[in-house]
């Protein structure tokens, strides 16, 4: 029988409704305290909303990058403080300061409280704060993905010198982790592909590397029988401006297909107002047939899925890509692209094409909304496949064991 683990979980920016990191640290936590283990999660806004035992503390930050008051001004009382001053300085300048100085303050909290815990696990904050505390106890870090995509992609989706400039300096945070990464002895990652790409992005041998796949939430996605599916409907969670999650090109495929028959997209969550999505939707007039649902419950989403068609995912790149999981686990056929892990998530349970190429997109739809039998045989085995790999107890076994070989690791250093 293993002993109780005192864990530390630290993650700078975790919306626990989207975004891998968010979903992560929720789901991870509670498995730990479902297995008996002692939880602390150091976080940062927005609140998790974890769900079990695990123990909440949130550190208080300026919060400049609230949806609701995106770049406030801070008060001047707010900058007397050292971290804050950093922190303002550096997203006055076009940069994104926060997990460096999450760091800090993650440090500062812990400072007194370290023999608390068996271990400290950072999510993908990877900042010297957080390295500071590999001299006093056992660190380890999970990198979901290399930062270094996002920012070549970023770069790579526009011609203006100046938005190339914007994107490196936001991307700036990128030299901290790398240099971070390097001198933890253990990380974790999500998939072979991104433990791959980490692996020469960051200089880092695989050896050094624990392959640990993200669990599927299947108490809140699972099939609802009880809701008729509607013709047409497509549903994807990629709401993002970022060029990285692809919605550009199946935004693209959707045009296309509607200029031959009936279609309907709904995109969960919200575009930024006036942001290139947006702009998008109108200058293709889909404004009748895409649908944003903004922010729903959990309840809503999963209905949403019940109720779609077909589910797409048309990301260039994912470390992991849960939004595949949580469709199959839902019982929905899905589309994917090849980019990153999400073939090896999918497996052959999916319809894969691609990454950028609406046309394969448009091509890919077509075929399975044409083909009912083959949307009911690829949604059965999509189902199986969660329910037999991807659960968040099998994430959370193998997640403890991982930390009582870092703790052997360094006591035995």
């Amino acid at each position: 029988m293993h002993s109780r683990l005192k864990i530390g979980i630290i993650s700078y920016r975790s919306n626990p409704h989207c975004g891998g990191q968010g979903v992560y640290v929720r789901n991870l936590s509670r498995s730990l305290t479902e297995l008996g283990h002692q939880v602390e999660v150091i976080a940062g806004p927005p609140d998790p909303m974890l769900a079990g035992n695990a123990k909440l503390t949130m550190l208080q930050t300026l919060d400049l990058y609230n949806p609701d008051d995106l770049f406030r001004t801070p008060k001047l009382h707010e900058l007397q403080d050292p971290v804050n001053l950093i922190e303002w300085l550096g997203v006055s300048s076009m940069g994104y300061p926060e997990p460096l100085t999450f760091g800090m303050r993650a440090k500062r909290y812990l400072k007194d409280k370290l023999g608390s815990y068996d271990i400290i696990h950072d999510n993908q904050c990877l900042s010297y704060g957080i390295l500071s505390l590999a001299r006093h106890l056992p660190v380890t870090a999970t990198i979901h993905h290399p930062m270094t995509v996002d920012r070549r992609i970023a770069v790579n989706s526009t011609r203006s010198i100046y938005k190339k400039f914007k994107h490196l300096r936001w991307y700036s945070f990128i030299g901290m982790q790398k240099y971070v990464a390097r001198r933890l002895p253990r990380l974790i990652t999500v998939s072979d592909f991104s433990k791959q790409d980490i692996s020469r992005e960051f200089s880092i041998p695989e050896k050094r590397f624990l392959t640990i796949p993200n669990g599927i939430n299947t108490e809140l996605f699972h099939p609802l029988d009880h809701i008729k599916r509607e013709q047409s409907r497509i549903i994807v969670t990629n709401s993002a401006d970022t060029p990285l999650k692809g919605l550009y090109y199946l935004l693209h495929a959707i045009k296309s297909i509607s200029k031959e028959r009936p279609v309907k997209l709904i995109v969960i969550g919200a575009p930024k107002k006036n942001g290139g999505i947006e702009k998008l939707v109108k200058n293709l007039e889909l404004q009748d047939t895409v649908q944003f649902t903004g922010r729903i419950d959990d309840n809503r989403f999963v209905e949403e899925y019940a109720r779609a068609t077909l589910a797409v995912v048309p990301s260039l790149y994912e470390g992991f890509g849960l939004p595949v999981g949580e469709a199959m686990a839902c019982r929905i056929p899905v589309i994917c692209t090849n980019g990153g892990a999400l073939p090896e998530v999918a497996g052959d349970a999916a319809k894969i094409v691609p990454p950028a190429d609406a046309a394969a997109l448009k091509s890919a739809i077509v075929s399975l909304l044409d083909n009912p039998y083959k949307r009911e045989k690829m949604a059965q085995a999509g189902y199986e496949r969660v329910m037999k790999n991807y659960t968040w107890e099998m994430t959370g076994i193998r997640t403890a064991q991982a930390y009582r070989d870092i703790i052997q690791n360094y006591r035995t250093r």
